[in-house]
């Protein structure tokens, strides 16, 4: 299979218009710039998220220009989300983030692999698609970002589903190193000491994008149109698998097939 090279291109972004929306005419980000920013995005996803942004941008839904992505084909060890300023390529924040662990639990993927996504209420599972930020609350697990599915039948019920950005415990470099980052019930979960940053940068009208390999997904979503004219883009990000280093010892205590309990909490 043929790879996608890491070639420069632009996406257009940038200008605040007079409506409140971004244009998305101009010259803007340089995809090697945030790749050189970002050590485990690969270069498919990106373009595949600046499209997606742009076409938001397009249909005037993106108030704030601020992209994150988050590639849920990776491990939960790894870092898998990034947070960029859309002016300037300036990767903001470079971090891991929780996945859905699904109902029954381990429905939705093991504690390193997300494996299955949804769009239903209890599903306790990741969503897949393109959201926009819209309001910040004090819930369960503290200052927390409310979300908006823009994709039906995807994530349009990510509201009423609770699916929000908040900080969580299980959420952490050292459980990271011990390959045990816990699962959420479906929502995107940072580690606590960056959520504020975290929803301060992309709370109010920005663009989350959130990637798996779901060739339904990729076939039907209105922001992947113009990807889907160039089919070796899509079948790149769709079936190249990232490379994965041997798996570290579990911890001794507990199964380690299960989830820490504080994963069992859910917001609000």
């Amino acid at each position: 299979m043929k790879l996608v090279q890491k070639a420069l291109f632009t996406v257009g972004v940038g200008l605040l218009t007079a409506a409140g929306g971004v244009a998305s005419t101009l010259p803007g980000v340089n995809s090697q710039t945030i790749l050189d920013q970002a050590r485990n995005l690969r270069p498919q996803v990106l373009e595949l998220a600046l499209k997606a942004y742009t076409r938001a941008a397009d249909e005037g839904v993106v108030r704030r220009p601020v992209l994150t992505i988050i590639d849920y084909q990776l491990p939960s060890y790894e870092k898998r989300l990034w947070v960029i300023d859309m002016k300037s390529g300036r990767v903001l924040l470079d971090e891991w983030v929780a996945h859905g662990m699904g109902r029954p639990c381990g429905s939705g993927g093991t504690m390193i692999d997300a494996t299955s996504f949804s769009n239903q209420a209890g599903s306790r599972r990741s969503s897949l698609g393109l959201f926009i930020t819209a309001e910040t609350y004090p819930g369960r697990h503290g200052y927390s970002l409310r979300l908006d599915g823009l994709e039906p039948g995807i994530n349009d019920k990510a509201r009423r589903r609770l699916i929000v950005i908040h900080g969580a415990g299980y959420v952490s470099p050292d459980r990271a190193r011990q390959h045990l980052v816990g699962r959420s019930w479906g929502c995107p979960a940072v580690r606590p000491g960056i959520s504020r940053r975290l929803i301060d940068a992309i709370k109010g009208g920005s663009v989350v994008w959130i990637y798996f390999p779901d060739r339904s997904w990729l076939a039907s979503s209105r922001f992947l149109h113009e990807a889907r004219a160039n089919n070796e883009t899509l079948v790149a990000a769709s079936e190249q698998p990232p490379s994965r280093p041997m798996p570290l010892a579990r911890l001794s205590s507990g199964n380690p097939s299960e989830d820490p309990p504080e994963t069992a909490r859910r917001d609000p």
